[in-house]
């Protein structure tokens, strides 16, 4: 039986960077990888995803050439194109990080699934294939995969998209369903609208992205449904049919009204959520222990109920972004090999949502904050108040941040609307420094950006009523 000093099980975020640090200190490292190197950003997630929507995004500022003084008569979407690039980028880049990885000396890559198969003292023993190798140390890395709807009458029987089926389709949609208003449902939603589908949104609550501010899912669900996006709220599909030609029935019920709406579309895309990646390892067999949704339990150094077993990224439910999955490698790399003692517990989550304009989202909502007992202060400003958002022609959104009024420390902040996504950042790295907003407020902004009118906002801040 082949030993190990380490085993790493996965190859999304965390996997590849980790089984590298450890190299670089001389152990020897098996890392295992049962799909497409790269995990979900890579393959169906951040990266393809991203990839389509700036090619939809192309074809909403071709439509919109006028507002600009550019007339374009006529445009064709080629949707062969679009997915060509999308998966000639996603296939290069993972094919690079295999390369890497089979390319590094002493680490040992196997293509194959991997699981636990027992623990001999300290050793732990893993099913490579056919093979079983062991190791002290096993670091997990093996995601998340789409959660499938509960109680839908004939789901079994009718043709179905996940977040990775639809970035592979033939020919575009003329008509996507999409049960689901969050991340997935709205980028993919907004994108396929702009390709020119007819689109329908169903979300089982009471609004789209339900965890966001009244004032961004208002806004939100706003410019959405002003592309053409019909939305459902607080509906839930209860039954689904074949069509003859192809296509999907869908039988909803408005939890609101009472009433039921029969919907008929090309494709049905299911973005209801991620259910972890497991069900398959096996955890049992050497004491790991998951919570009620199938999460890794693990404590704020991110290990599990097993000694020397860590969970890093999506599968211990301490983050589901790209983002808090390399933040995990960070602090188990510092911890271990840096005589650190950081904590996941430590960080504060920011996160986007790449509809367009961009939510940029970082700390608290408003929401959190009025449970939170602080002393807080609040300001928003809409971006149609903002010189460059006026400049571009992009006027929806606006930017909200919450200040604690004790310590003058940012409590979070929200920036939805041209550049955005890159606006939070600025906030986020500044709120790591615990500085008081006031510094903020002094400093000498770049004209014109979106970013200058920060210090302005802070000056409006007033006590949260």
């Amino acid at each position: 039986m082949k030993q190990y000093d380490a085993i790493v099980i996965g190859t999304g975020q965390s996997g590849p960077a980790m089984a590298s640090a450890l190299i670089g200190t001389g152990k020897s490292v098996a890392i295992a990888e049962g799909y497409r190197f790269g995990g979900s950003c890579v393959n169906y997630g951040c990266r393809p995803t991203k990839v389509m929507i700036a090619s939809a995004r192309a074809a909403h500022m071709a439509r919109r050439g006028a507002d600009f003084g550019v007339d374009i008569d006529n445009f064709t979407i080629n949707w062969g194109r679009v997915k060509q690039r999308v998966e000639s980028i996603v296939d290069t880049t993972s094919q690079q990080i295999e390369q890497w990885l089979r390319g590094v000396e002493g680490l040992d890559v196997y293509a194959v699934y991997a699981s636990f198969a027992g623990k001999d003292g300290a050793m732990y023993r893993v099913n490579m294939g056919d093979e079983v190798i062991e190791a002290p140390q096993v670091f997990l890395n093996t995601g998340t995969r789409p959660r499938l709807p509960a109680s839908v009458d004939g789901f079994d029987s009718v043709p179905w998209l996940d977040n990775e089926k639809i970035l592979h389709l033939d020919t575009l949609p003329q008509h996507l369903m999409i049960l689901g208003g969050n991340y997935i449902g709205l980028e993919m939603g907004q994108a396929f609208r702009r390709f020119g589908s007819e689109v329908t949104i169903i979300e089982t609550s009471e609004c789209v992205i339900h965890r966001e501010d009244d004032d961004i899912q208002a806004e939100v669900h706003r410019f959405l449904t002003d592309e053409g996006i019909r939305v459902f709220t607080f509906s839930r599909l209860h039954k689904a049919e074949p069509l003859e030609n192809g296509g999907v029935r869908l039988h909803i019920h408005d939890e609101t009204t009472g009433s039921d709406h029969v919907i008929e579309g090309s494709h049905w895309l299911n973005a209801i959520g991620r259910v972890p990646n497991t069900d398959q390892l096996n955890l049992e067999a050497v004491g790991v222990e998951t919570d009620k949704r199938g999460f890794v339990v693990v404590d704020e150094h991110l290990r599990t109920t097993a000694p020397n077993v860590f969970a890093l990224g999506d599968i211990n439910g301490k983050g589901a972004f790209t983002h808090t999955s390399y933040h995990d490698f960070e602090i188990v790399r510092d911890n271990l090999l840096h005589g650190r003692d950081r904590k996941w517990t430590d960080r504060t989550l920011a996160y986007n949502l790449y509809v367009d304009p961009p939510l940029g989202r970082v700390g608290m909502g408003e929401n959190e904050a009025r449970e939170s007992g602080k002393n807080v202060l609040m300001a928003t400003k809409p971006m149609s108040h903002i010189g460059r958002a006026i400049e571009q022609d992009e006027t929806a959104g606006l930017i909200k941040v919450l200040v604690d009024a004790d310590t003058e420390q940012f409590l979070g902040a929200a920036v939805l609307g041209f550049h955005g996504d890159e606006v939070i950042q600025a906030i986020s790295y500044y709120m790591a420094t615990g500085a008081s907003y006031k510094i903020m407020m002094e400093t000498l902004p770049i004209h014109p950006t979106i970013a200058e009118f920060l210090p302005t906002i802070l000056g409006e801040l007033a006590p949260l009523k």
